[in-house]
């Protein structure tokens, strides 16, 4: 019998939690004959979860952040140039000036940006490698490599600015290295920070981007593999009864239930006047309809901790029930807060027990559809405010234009749309539900439940 191999999964945040630690992948995995240590950079106690876990220890440089800003602003000015769209320029995010700390860091990221624009980026791409192979940091990822002597790391994101020093220590140990593009809009972003042997990708779509955006980055090295994202939806394990799912939540029986899906308040920082115009539609329908009455299921953004909402929501408490996210926030860093595990259940039977979803725009589209259920996305601007962000900027981003049908969801474009479009979700969702398919199976390409497999196959292909 071969021994057993043996992978060190970089784990920086809730997200590399939820898709390679609580889905199907691990048990899959040990089953193949892997041997999983975490390599982890979370707050999370992985041994809680009968995992083995190795916690990194150190930082990434400062200089390494100034660096991976600049390299961001260089690359969104390459794809306007290549591509001669200015749509780029909405992925730029404004940094705090406040202070003088940031001050500096700002202008040297504008220097550097300058400095190295062009072609001549390769060259800040290898002082960022230099960069953090002069940390002790590095030093330690390397030691800790040295001691486990891994056949391959697999860094679950290709964000993270603390990925990059353990993925140059393995690689100068000669360890395979491989990443995983977790999100369908992150490329166009310009989100690249970490550099690997191997790159694994949901579609067809998401390879062809990658080497569109990124020549460095050969089709060889690029894996189809699907996401684990959305494999609960198809674990009949996780399903529960409408019963027991309306007990668990103290949620009335005489209601048939939608869903409002929040987004971040960057995103949509006007998502507490959409829930509120949804109410209103939804209070005025329950007082014509004879058929059974409706209520709201509200999920808010996993990392929208805020107070925002409470106003619509006291206001409205016997038609919106609101179902928090089974998410904690374990610290003040970005990647602190972070899924328990019950989410992935909760998530998969909201949607099992609600009609359909109402969002502005993100991939809650893809959970209803993966159960076969409609989506519906805001489409305007609510009027008689200051208006924070214009709701069309969003649905000019890259990753729409994946759509091969503007059926693939309900557009809501007025809170007076909202009637016309809720009862085309309940009663002829036919044909969303449809062209919703054919644009998950482009963004998504591989048969959701095989993802994790199809990783673990790459894996034995790719490890040494």
């Amino acid at each position: 019998m071969s021994p057993k191999k043996s992978i060190f999964i970089f784990l920086p945040d809730g997200v590399g939690l939820r898709n390679f630690a609580y889905t199907s992948f691990p048990a899959i995995g040990m089953e193949s004959g892997w041997d999983i240590t975490y390599w982890n950079s979370t707050p999370f106690d992985l041994t809680s979860l009968g995992f083995k876990e190795v916690r990194l220890e150190g930082k990434a440089s400062p200089r390494t952040d100034i660096y991976k800003r600049a390299r961001k602003e260089i690359e969104l000015d390459n794809f306007i140039a290549k591509f001669d769209d200015s749509i780029y320029n909405a992925y730029r995010f404004k940094p705090s000036n406040r202070g003088l700390k940031n001050k500096v860091k700002n202008l040297l990221v504008d220097i550097i940006s300058k400095k190295y624009s062009g072609t001549r980026l390769s060259t800040l791409r290898d002082k960022i490698k230099k960069s953090e192979r002069k940390t002790q940091y590095y030093k330690s990822c390397k030691q800790q490599l040295e001691e486990a002597q891994p056949d391959i790391v697999f860094c679950t994101n290709q964000r993270p600015l603390q990925a990059i020093a353990p993925l140059l220590a393995a690689q100068d140990l000669g360890i395979p290295t491989v990443t995983f593009i977790f999100s369908w809009d992150n490329i166009p972003k310009a989100t690249m920070v970490v550099e690997t042997d191997f790159y694994y990708v949901w579609s067809e779509l998401m390879k062809q981007q990658l080497l569109d955006y990124y020549p460095y980055v050969k089709e060889e090295q690029i894996v189809i593999t699907g996401s684990p994202q959305f494999e609960p939806h198809f674990d009949a394990y996780l399903l529960q009864s409408r019963e027991e799912f309306l007990m668990k939540h103290s949620l009335p029986n005489n209601f048939d239930y939608i869903c409002f899906s929040g987004d971040d308040v960057t995103t949509s920082p006007h998502d507490p006047i959409y829930l509120d115009h949804l109410a209103t539609t939804i209070r005025n329908r329950n007082r014509n309809e004879t058929e059974s009455p409706l209520a709201i299921i509200f999920r808010r953004c996993p990392v929208d901790f805020s107070n925002r909402f409470d106003e619509v929501l006291e206001e409205n408490n016997d038609i919106i029930f609101s179902i928090a996210p089974a998410w904690e926030k374990l610290g003040d860093g970005w990647n602190t807060a972070l899924p328990k595990k019950e989410d992935m259940a909760l998530l998969t039977n909201t949607v099992a027990h609600t009609k359909f979803a109402v969002n502005l725009g993100s991939s809650i589209a893809f959970d209803y559809v993966s159960q076969s259920k409609p989506g519906l996305y805001i489409n305007y601007n609510p009027s008689g405010i200051e208006l924070k962000k214009d709701v069309h900027k969003v649905y000019n981003y890259i990753h729409f234009r994946s759509m091969p049908s503007k059926d693939a969801v309900l557009w809501v474009n007025g809170k007076e749309d909202f009637e016309i479009k809720i009862d085309t979700a309940l009663n002829s969702p036919e044909h969303t539900v449809l062209k919703a398919r054919e644009w998950f199976k482009k963004v998504n390409g591989i048969p959701v439940p095989e993802a994790s497999s199809r990783i673990w196959q790459a894996f034995n292909k790719h490890s040494l």
